[in-house]
């Protein structure tokens, strides 16, 4: 009972953080900037192009933390926000070092070490996950999940390189 107790808080912090975050970057409401300023910002970090980015992101922390509160198809949830969490330490945090009170990816690493935790251990009790009979294939959906991840790290370190920025500019210039 306690587990699943503490799975409950788990992942109702965690997904409330993500739904809220993603609303921020979709809709501009709790201090954020809407899918207009989050575009602004992938063209910043070189990602083009960067308004699908920003919806990719956005919609990724959204429907993922609103799954996570839910608890319903927790591996897909725990890998959409562990996806945005890998291209935020990728492109915005990991130059900057570990702390986060610098700009680093501590914070982010936090949030990706419960979102893996989520992913492998599954949602609990309390969760549609349960009630449904989801729950059994979390670590087997929420593995075969990861190499796209690796992937995606890689997509995403490929398209802001040198080589692909100069072909971007000058195809769409």
């Amino acid at each position: 009972m306690m587990i699943a107790i503490g799975l409950l808080i788990l992942r109702l912090t965690l997904g409330f953080i993500f739904l809220l975050h993603g609303a921020q970057k979709l809709f501009g409401v709790f201090g954020g900037h809407g899918l207009a300023g989050t575009t602004q910002f992938m063209t910043m970090l070189g990602l083009h192009p960067a308004k699908w980015w920003a919806t990719i992101a956005a919609w990724g922390e959204f429907v993922g933390g609103l799954l996570l509160v839910l608890g319903l198809f927790t591996p897909l949830a725990a890998l959409l926000v562990l996806a945005v969490m890998l291209v935020a330490i990728v492109k915005v945090h990991a130059s900057k070092g570990f702390w986060n009170s610098q700009g680093g990816y501590e914070y982010n690493l936090v949030l990706s070490a419960l979102a893996t935790v989520l992913g492998l251990v599954g949602a609990g009790a309390f969760s549609l996950d349960a009630l449904l009979g989801l729950d059994v294939l979390s670590p087997t959906l929420f593995l075969l999940g990861l190499p796209p991840l690796i992937l995606l790290a890689v997509v995403v370190e490929l398209s802001t390189s040198a080589w692909f920025q100069k072909r971007w500019h000058s195809s769409h210039a």
